[in-house]
């Protein structure tokens, strides 16, 4: 007969949204990240080096995340009007309108 020895639970790794402030697992989170020449990009494996910063997958804390500048704040850097109009189409592609 095996013993039954308890494994410890496995750490999942959490993350705070920059707009809502809530914490949730990294997963359940988009990362934001400032690339080496400034940009600012959408970080689906959430690996890519660089400055990063997180937002809910709700159309709302989007919507204020480019709207205001707590986004620029986390990221320490000025996102352009260009990029933020780019940032906003794909987040209503991924969130299809619904918030």
């Amino acid at each position: 007969m095996k013993s039954m020895i308890a494994r410890p639970a496995r750490h999942i790794p959490e993350r705070t949204c920059v707009i809502c402030r809530e914490k949730k697992a990294k997963r359940e989170l988009i990362r934001l990240v400032r690339t080496e020449d400034g940009s600012v990009e959408v970080d689906t494996m959430g690996r890519r080096s660089g400055r990063g910063a997180y937002l809910c997958q709700k159309q709302e804390c989007w919507r204020l995340g480019l709207k205001g500048k707590r986004l620029d704040a986390a990221l320490k850097t000025s996102i352009s009007r260009e990029r933020r109009a780019e940032l906003e189409r794909l987040s209503h592609e991924m969130f299809d309108g619904s918030g």
